[in-house]
């Protein structure tokens, strides 16, 4: 690690300034007013208290660094933290060079500060480095390393170095609990955060309002709202963000007659409670009385309309949230990168192209194209309208990616039958050190097996390294690739297996793939099994009528081909007609009136 750092720093602590001798530094440094008294005693307490800003600090730490003078841990401290503040990066990695080169990282306040440092700028590997070569952990730098894998988004990690701290024989401090009930709520792992809880108690720290507010959070996430509300009433002392995470716990999990009765007893309301009661009537709602709150709030915000928009998307009223899409746009409201994603994913869904064009130039007119969620949504949106080239282009023109973005391209190829260029792409996504494939990632990949008629050793490989070496419990989606790959090779026994294995056994998905798969290959007898199943799990009765028709007919059992379609009958069973949902275009215009331009 040291070469690596030492590699890029010729210089050290060389900020702004560039001296050519010593000569030339000597006569810097004595033409700076009051340079008699700058000495690393004094310039630290007067960067901390205030007296002077960071770049000054920095400048004069820079002279008097190459007069001879050369800082100790305390400096070091605060000098880390100074590039921090000042988003300094590489007079940062300057710094870290000096400590490993003078041996301060071993020093425990040195190496923490460290840490900040790296985890700001998202430099999460760098920190974790740093965090490794530490002799004796404190509290601090573990609680600094497991916040910012929460900051980044991996709270399986946080989680992760949350349970090794406890087992190495740290105490946590309440800092530590509340980022890992962070963490909890973010991936609904409910068990975990109560256990958490538990120990919150133990310690005697739940009266504070922060931790309080945590698990009123964590348990609204998880959907456990009674748990929320027990720890609401519970506080003695509440402030805003308490009233507001209640209010969540209940909006977000659909008790909206519950949350508007918080919200008209809440103190004061401020844009969040309004977000948050409007986001939960958009999801579970009427969304006209969304809209109605929207026109009734003080300072609506992209946020507020965000939310509306999406809601309109998610239950397939591309057209009303276009409409809200424009008359946002019209108003003059700030547009933010969500909003374009939101709508570009509504007009995917309907695979209208001249939409998707029009919102494109006008996300390219106001600079948010370069988002990498606007730019993951437009790749979206132009595979799913037959775009391909468009959508390859876009890829490759963006500047940072991340895992949503490489998803989206390989969900792209697979909906276009495109199955090589699925398997080269995640070939290619599994170089990167810090993106890891998803449970997405994979159930594209396996469907694209499925259809690209991929042999079924090769699939099976994907699937366990899925579970193997990437730790991603199989969801019944996966299963069902699975099943149907069995179906084409005529392993469907071995499917049948794989439910029980997994633990599949109630759900009805895996048993109506495995039904398919049997019509598929033919086979009666499992078949009938897998229809049993399927009658007693799902109400969705004419799909196994019209499958087991299907395979009694392939195998000239006609007496029971009969006797299915007279059932079919008597209970006014009727197999629909095809159609297909590709929405004929109107004129765009009539639809959205933009101004480009503007």
């Amino acid at each position: 690690m040291l070469a690596k750092i030492c590699s890029n720093c010729s210089s050290i602590l060389t900020i702004n300034i560039r001296l050519v001798n010593q000569k030339y530094v000597s006569r810097n440094f004595r033409l700076i007013p009051g340079k008699d008294s700058i000495t690393w005693t004094n310039l630290i307490p007067s960067l901390v208290q205030g007296v002077i800003n960071s770049e000054a600090a920095l400048t004069r730490a820079s002279l008097l660094y190459n007069s001879g003078s050369k800082p100790n841990a305390y400096s070091l401290v605060h000098l880390t933290r100074a590039c921090t503040n000042t988003g300094r990066f590489s007079h940062g990695q300057q710094l870290h060079s000096h400590v490993l080169k003078s041996g301060f990282d071993s020093d425990v306040f040195v190496s923490t500060a460290l840490i900040h440092f790296y985890v700001m700028f998202e430099e999460l590997n760098d920190a974790h480095n740093v965090f490794a070569e530490i002799p004796e952990l404190s509290v601090v730098s573990w609680n600094s390393l497991i916040s910012g894998y929460v900051r980044s988004g991996q709270f399986r990690k946080a989680l992760n170095l949350f349970v090794r701290m406890e087992k190495s024989g740290i105490l946590a401090d309440s800092y530590s609990l509340t980022t890992a009930l962070s963490a909890c709520g973010q991936l609904g792992l409910v068990q975990v955060g109560k256990s958490i809880h538990s120990k919150i108690v133990k310690l005697g720290v739940e009266c504070s309002i922060v931790v309080s507010n945590c698990l009123i959070d964590v348990y609204g996430k998880c959907g456990f709202t009674a748990d929320a509300i027990c720890i609401f009433d519970d506080m003695i002392d509440k402030d805003t963000i308490s009233w507001n995470s209640i209010l969540a716990a209940n909006a977000r999990n659909g008790k909206l007659e519950r949350a508007f009765s918080i919200f008209h007893q809440m103190p004061n309301t401020d844009t969040i409670s309004y977000n948050e009661l409007i986001n939960g009537i958009a999801q579970f709602g009427n969304i006209e009385d969304g809209i109605g709150v929207l026109s009734r709030m003080p300072n609506p915000n992209s946020s507020s309309w965000n939310s509306l928009i999406t809601g309109y998307v998610n239950r397939g009223r591309v057209r009303e949230a276009l409409k809200l899409f424009n008359k946002m746009h019209l108003s003059g409201l700030n547009m933010d990168e969500f909003t374009f994603s939101s709508m570009l994913s509504g007009v995917a869904s309907v695979s209208v192209i001249t939409w998707g064009c029009l919102i494109h130039c006008c996300a390219v007119k106001r600079g948010l194209n370069e988002y990498v969620v606007v730019g993951s949504a437009l790749i979206d949106m132009y595979f799913k309208c037959g775009q391909v080239k468009e959508a390859e282009e876009l890829f490759h023109s963006m500047h940072g990616k991340n895992l949503v973005t490489w998803n989206a391209m390989i969900s792209g190829y697979a909906h276009n039958g495109d199955c090589n260029k699925v398997i080269q792409l995640f070939e290619q996504l599994k170089t990167f050190k810090d993106l890891d494939p998803d449970e997405i990632t994979f159930l594209n990949v396996l469907s694209a097996c499925w259809h690209g008629r991929v042999p079924l050793n090769i699939a099976n490989q994907y699937f366990e390294s899925m579970i193997k070496d990437y730790r991603i419990e199989p969801t019944a989606e996966h299963c069902s690739c699975m099943i149907r790959l069995m179906g084409q090779e005529g392993e469907v026994y071995k499917a049948d297996k794989m439910i029980n294995e997994l633990g599949f056994e109630s759900c009805g998905l895996v048993w109506k793939a495995l039904l398919s798969a049997c019509v598929t290959c033919g086979n009666i007898e499992l078949a009938e099994k897998a229809a049993t199943k399927v009658i007693d799990l799902e109400s969705n009765k004419e799909f196994v009528y019209v499958m087991m028709s299907n395979i009694y007919a392939r195998h000239g059992r006609w007496e029971d081909v009969r006797g299915i379609r007279e059932v079919m009958k008597k209970r006014k069973v009727r197999k629909e007609a095809g159609f297909s949902w590709i929405e004929v275009e109107n004129s765009p215009h009539d639809m959205m009136h933009m101004e480009v331009d503007n």
